[in-house]
């Protein structure tokens, strides 16, 4: 076998040194007068300084979107329509700087960002414009009202598209937004700000403050919100609920999964197993609904295994900018030392790892996609989000113990289903305690389709009609 030649992407990213906030419609620098530098994981080297937002900041933003509220929400929807329809034609325009930009600063491969990402991102601008002089038909016999600021919070394995999920729903339903990017992730979020104002977004619309948990916890609790949403951990979920309890502002959260691939014998099993690796391997398995434990019926469970090991000795792991790569760079050192140390866990605890022979970069943040075999429900590899390219296999024998397995969880976002009987995809997806049921396929998204998870892995839905609902009260 010979080996690719380098394919490295060429597009100029245009990222500056130093971002402010976003607030009124303009940049403007931090009361905090602090920044944090913002790290390519790729090779660890800096890319940016961003602006860090304390209190008063996350007031400026508040009093912003309050001030910018009346007239927003009282615009004709076919008017705020127009804006969204703006932002999702410059985001297109902009794709490939806004790619690069996401894979250098996130670390996921270029042909990930370009061909999934951006056009998603846009896809929801674009779906949530053609909804908003429509919302009079969501609810017959009921009138949408916006619920006000919304403050938002996104994590750090999709930003902008994370970003897009938040700002577009909002938009098209008359609120004003505060959001905060991940700590790790921001310059997206920052950029994105550039497109506001180009679409000639209305100040105080959209405001964009960066920062840390502090920052994030200012945004949560502030008086002025209305409603919040956040994407991220569970544990950070759990926190944000016992907050707001009591408030009476509206809440959604999309957190952790452990999701189940479910595999049975008479599954296609080549295309089986290419869904296993986009469901466990897709953006290095930073995904909160990735297929990270796999259940396979236990007549095919060796067949398929030594299918995915020689699947896996031929993914590229390497430089994201690459586009020949499958595996990218792990998002932080902090969620690498993560991985390291649940992987050990699973050594320690008995199971079987199996990873590749494939050389990582000397510099950045890797781990080579992962296998683990002879895994139990009791491994904490089992139980715990890794949030790596890190796969547990368990075995089954029935189609009800694969559903008490599956659910034997206190997860609930997604799960998988690979099976040739309609009849057993349809008992799979009513029984299994999952938000979203894929069959015989992995990772799909859809504007139109809404996604959230049950049990601890949060409520509320977000795409959808369901989604535009959370966004407004019914009256």
């Amino acid at each position: 076998m010979w080996e690719y030649d380098p394919a490295p992407e060429s597009a100029e990213p245009f990222i500056e040194a130093r971002y402010g906030l976003f607030i009124d419609g303009k940049y403007v620098a931090p009361k905090s007068k602090k920044y944090f530098d913002t790290i390519a994981p790729r090779n660890g080297e800096k890319l940016s300084e961003i602006a860090m937002a304390n209190a008063a900041d996350v007031d400026a933003a508040y009093a912003a979107a309050a001030r910018a509220f009346p007239a927003w929400s009282k615009l004709p929807g076919k008017e705020r329509g127009k804006y969204l329809f703006r932002i999702a034609r410059l985001l297109q325009d902009r794709a490939r700087e806004f790619a690069v930009a996401e894979t250098l600063d996130g670390g996921k491969p270029i042909k990930e960002s370009r061909d999934f990402d951006l056009p998603m991102a846009a896809a929801h601008f674009f779906y949530h414009a053609g909804w908003a002089d429509k919302l009079a038909y969501i609810a017959p016999g009921r009138t949408l009202a916006p619920l006000g600021v919304v403050g938002q919070v996104i994590p750090w394995n999709f930003p902008l598209l994370m970003l897009a999920w938040k700002i577009a729903p909002a938009l098209a339903t008359g609120n004003t937004v505060v959001i905060k990017p991940a700590e790790t992730t921001s310059i997206t979020a920052l950029k994105f700000a550039s497109i506001l104002m180009d679409a000639g977004l209305p100040p105080g619309v959209v405001n964009i403050v960066s920062g840390a948990g502090e920052t994030g916890a200012a945004v949560v609790n502030h008086p002025s919100a209305a409603k919040i949403a956040f994407t991220g951990s569970t544990e950070v979920g759990k926190i944000i609920q016992r907050a707001l309890a009591g408030t009476g502002k509206k809440l959604t959260l999309e957190l952790g999964g452990k999701a189940a691939n479910i595999v049975f014998e008479d599954a296609p099993l080549d295309q089986a197993v290419e869904g296993i690796v986009n469901g466990i391997f897709f953006n290095q398995g930073h995904v909160c609904c990735a297929g990270s434990r796999l259940l396979v019926q236990e007549s095919v469970a060796e067949l398929v295994t030594d299918k995915l090991k020689r699947r896996l000795q031929v993914l590229r792991v390497g430089d994201p900018l690459d586009k020949n790569t499958d595996v990218g760079a792990i998002n932080s050192s902090e969620q690498l030392a993560k991985i390291k140390e649940l992987v050990a866990s699973g050594v320690k605890e008995g199971a079987e790892l199996h990873q590749p022979a494939c050389k990582l970069p000397t510099k950045g943040f890797y781990f080579a996609p992962s296998l683990f075999t002879n895994v139990t429900q009791s491994h904490r590899i089992a139980r715990e989000e890794i949030f790596g390219p890190v796969l547990s296999v368990l075995t089954f024998r029935t189609p009800e113990e694969a559903i008490e397995k599956a659910n034997n969880t206190p997860f609930g976002l997604s799960a998988g289903v690979w099976t040739d009987k309609g009849s057993r995809i349809l008992k799979m997806a009513s029984e299994l305690k999952a938000g979203v049921v894929w069959s015989n396929t992995y990772n799909k998204f859809d504007p139109s389709s809404p996604f959230g998870g049950y049990k601890e892995s949060g409520f509320g839905r977000e795409g959808g009609k369901q989604g535009l609902l959370e966004y407004a009260s019914l009256e």
